[in-house]
């Protein structure tokens, strides 16, 4: 994919969504379910879609609501729904959409206080936190489509684990919200919307404390503050604005917090690779501005709309690589919380850097390789049998520092907050500490390359098994492995994933949007990578 001539620059007025109509269109536009674009569809992270193509509406939060309504029902779940939204302009129409339904099903709800937002990892935090304390089984739903454009929404469902809901659950919950559509929504429970607002098992709730006191459990707050290290907090206009300030006054810290403010087309931003609007704490385009106040931290971060991602701009490097973070965050952790049990794993998705693996090896560690998707990782952390688990797209989450389950969903807050810590107790900062792992196990490079895919090509690349590689070679080195299930569970990786000695490639379709994607990483330098690249692509070519 080119560079689009936007990227990185500040988003012209003439990119800006227009939310009057994105709202408006929310509520007027009837999704036609005879055009598969306009149904209702869990992809990795939930239904996404936008009110403008048919594909995020009125209806279709109407449907799904009442449709994790009847699965609750059915699953004998009877506890609170904590439901968290972020600043998206069409999340909070939708909170209010399926409060009405949330409403007229007796179902006990929880929102943000004062019209208040509330993280996705927040979310997770609170149902475990219930969870555990013999109550009622409880569970959420997050109103957000992550760091997609301003003119999207998306609506996730977490059950009692508190992480991602698995393909069983929002297999159901898709079918039966189709159901209901194509039924012209004769099984649909809803009050009005004053009704639902003045229903007594509709409350505000104070998520901001809980999750800010607890805060110390599983970061060194205490040592980041003592320290005085000057830190960057840009809260990129999404749902955590309130808790970087609540931190702040809660713990002393010396941070600056930014862009701490509600603005739903993120004129603030700076456009991504391909000259869109979106809120990616990963990307060095979309993260140009934070990147240009470096020598003004110590350490500065970001995050993705819902915070549950995570985007660290050191002095040493600027912002950091996903792996290159998650490489530093998992050697770290394992050296400096002495409560935690030796024989706990590390979790990372097949499409992570091998730096963690080698990593892994030095501690003795065990690596559990999964497939795409934070839902992996669930078990893992809520049996506290892993210390970590992280994907590439700069999402993970840790243990408590007595080693008891945090979030069974990413945390972006507790990773902006680690590199602070690590900073602060170190000396040095993950910048530096990576090119300290390098120095001892190589220098790996490592990029992703999206590419356009119809449905039926997305179709094929899903159901790839190793026989539909004929070669041998790759990178000028033997094929070691070929994967189409994922070594850590045995779970279908979705795609494929090719190894040699220095060098793998893996390629997979998007959940969410028509393009498929290769990762690849080389352990030999820049010539290396873009000849597994063109292999790579040579491989797909002939599968279509």
């Amino acid at each position: 994919m080119s560079i689009h001539p936007y990227a990185g620059k500040r988003v012209p007025k003439s990119a800006l969504v227009n939310v009057p109509e994105l709202i408006s269109t929310y509520y007027t536009q009837i999704p036609d379910t005879t055009i598969s674009a306009q149904r209702v569809s869990f992809g990795t992270s939930g239904h996404r879609g936008s009110s403008l193509v048919g594909s995020f509406n009125e209806m279709h939060i109407f449907a799904v609501t009442q449709a994790v309504c009847d699965y609750r029902k059915q699953a004998g779940i009877n506890g609170v729904l904590f439901m968290g939204i972020d600043t998206h302009a069409l999340s909070y129409p939708a909170q209010l959409s399926a409060l009405q339904v949330l409403a007229a099903n007796g179902v006990d709800v929880r929102i943000a206080k004062d019209s208040g937002y509330t993280p996705t990892p927040v979310i997770s935090h609170a149902i475990l936190t219930h969870n555990t304390n013999g109550q009622p089984l409880c569970d959420g739903i997050v109103i957000t489509p992550s760091h997609n454009p301003p003119s999207d929404g998306g609506f996730k469902y977490n059950p009692p684990h508190g992480g991602p809901a698995d393909t069983d659950v929002t297999d159901w919950i898709e079918k039966r919200a189709n159901s209901i559509l194509e039924n012209k929504m004769v099984d649909l429970k809803k009050l009005t919307l004053q009704e639902a607002l003045k229903a007594n098992n509709i409350k505000e709730y104070d998520y901001i404390t809980p999750y800010v006191e607890d805060l110390q459990n599983v970061i060194d707050l205490e040592n980041i503050a003592k320290s005085g290290i000057r830190i960057g907090a840009d809260a990129m206009g999404g749902s955590g604005m309130a808790y970087y300030t609540a931190i702040k006054e809660r713990y002393g810290l010396n941070m600056d917090v930014f862009n701490d403010s509600l603005d739903s087309t993120f004129s603030f931003m700076h456009c991504d690779k391909d000259g869109k609007v979106r809120m990616d704490c990963s990307s060095p385009y979309a993260m140009a501005g934070l990147v240009a106040l470096k020598e003004d931290f110590d350490i500065a971060f970001g995050n993705d709309t819902d915070f549950d991602r995570h985007g660290i701009v050191t002095k040493s490097v600027g912002l950091m690589n996903p792996n290159h973070y998650l490489s530093v965050a998992i050697n770290y952790l394992a050296q400096n919380r002495p409560q935690w049990k030796s024989e706990l794993g590390i979790g990372k998705t097949l499409v992570s850097s091998s730096m963690i693996d080698r990593v892994a090896q030095s501690l003795g560690k065990k690596v559990i390789e999964v497939p795409v998707g934070f839902k992996w990782f669930v078990d893992g952390l809520f049996q506290g049998k892993i210390l970590f688990g992280g994907e590439e797209s700069a999402g993970a989450s840790f243990l408590r520092k007595d080693g008891s389950v945090w979030s069974t969903d990413k945390d972006g807050i507790i990773m902006t907050l680690l590199s602070a810590e690590i900073l602060a107790v170190t000396g040095r900062d993950p910048g530096e500490h990576y090119k300290e792992l390098t120095e001892k196990f190589g220098a790996p490079i490592y990029a992703r390359i999206d590419a356009p895919a119809s449905a039926e090509q997305c179709t094929i690349l899903k159901k790839l098994s190793p026989d539909d590689v004929k070669e041998s070679i790759l990178g000028g080195e033997p094929i070691e492995a070929i994967l189409t299930n994922a070594p850590g569970n045995g779970a279908a990786i979705g795609g494929l994933k090719v190894i040699a000695k220095n060098g793998w490639f893996a390629l997979r379709p998007s959940g969410t949007e028509p393009i498929y994607k290769i990762y690849a990483e080389s352990f030999l330098g820049e010539e290396h990578l873009l000849q597994i690249q063109q292999e790579a692509q040579a491989m797909v070519a002939k599968l279509f």
